[in-house]
């Protein structure tokens, strides 16, 4: 119950997280029938990046600080521009101040037909969640430990849906917790879009975490990966994503796309990425 969003809200690992965000989205959009986004561990909706919590870690300078305003490559240019043009949105002028979160990027993102369930365990941030979206009919904010939602709010009754598993990491079985997660989420709804977030740092049980996730047999399943410094150094070196039904657009959007995020982002000669399947194609 310590972690706020707020002193990392627009980092690299926020880039990564919500630039995928938003093509997932855009790909659920291609079909007319209706879906639903769920996001489990939502956090306020927006962020205001001039607040004493943001500068005081300043980690967006080194995130969308470093993106907007940029001349992007051709290719590289239309896969950005949902998430982009959202934050542009969010801020009259050029210097970027408000940050949305997950909730916030997805509503931005949706069609008149579709619907949002946010879930945020936080007393203080359930509110202010809460409040952002008052009056809204087309998203539920729900007060509740987001691990319950992918059981008790799944299946969708749109049948079609993508669930956003963001999950603090402040224990150390949150892993694994995220493996369990996934696997019980799927038996209920396995049709779905699922993208689960973790983090890359010293010492992460990330092998074996890439290891319980193979054993769930699930058929298609992409982790992406961006590191911005070694792992070896303190605090977060980047963060990864597992994309289970991705698109079939995706794999090759993220070849071109982490590259340049790569080269932008990088704090060292150790930035890295990777985009493989843990089973698939």
């Amino acid at each position: 119950m310590n972690y706020r969003h707020i002193y990392h809200a627009g980092n690299c690992a926020d880039v990564l997280k919500h630039a995928v965000l938003a093509r997932l989205i855009d790909y659920l959009k291609l079909k007319d029938k209706p879906f639903r986004v769920i996001d489990t561990h939502a956090g306020i909706g927006v962020y205001d990046l001039s607040s004493e919590e943001a500068q005081k870690t300043g980690e967006w300078q080194g995130g969308i600080g470093r993106l907007l305003g940029k001349d992007l490559p051709k290719d590289v240019a239309p896969l950005l521009a949902p998430y982009l043009d959202a934050v542009r949105a969010l801020n009259a002028e050029s210097n970027v101040r408000l940050y949305p979160g997950s909730p916030k990027l997805a509503r931005m993102l949706l069609r008149k037909e579709d619907r949002l369930s946010l879930m945020e365990l936080h007393p203080a941030d359930y509110e202010t969640l809460r409040g952002h979206f008052e009056g809204d009919f087309q998203t539920r904010v729900i007060h509740l430990d987001g691990w319950l939602a992918l059981n008790a709010h799944l299946p969708p009754k749109e049948k079609r849906g993508l669930v956003l598993v963001d999950p603090p990491f402040e224990e150390p079985n949150e892993y694994q917790r995220l493996a369990d997660g996934l696997a019980k989420a799927w038996r209920r709804f396995p049709g779905g879009v699922y993208c689960l977030w973790y983090p890359l740092k010293r010492g992460a049980p990330v092998k074996d975490f890439m290891k319980s996730l193979h054993a769930l047999e699930i058929p298609k399943m992409l982790s992406v990966e961006l590191s911005v410094k070694s792992e070896r150094a303190d605090g977060l070196a980047g963060s990864g994503l597992v994309i289970v039904n991705p698109p079939y657009t995706l794999k090759g959007e993220l070849d071109i796309l982490l590259p340049f995020l790569k080269e932008q982002l990088a704090q060292d000669r150790f930035a890295s990425v990777r985009n493989v399947w843990i089973r698939g194609e």
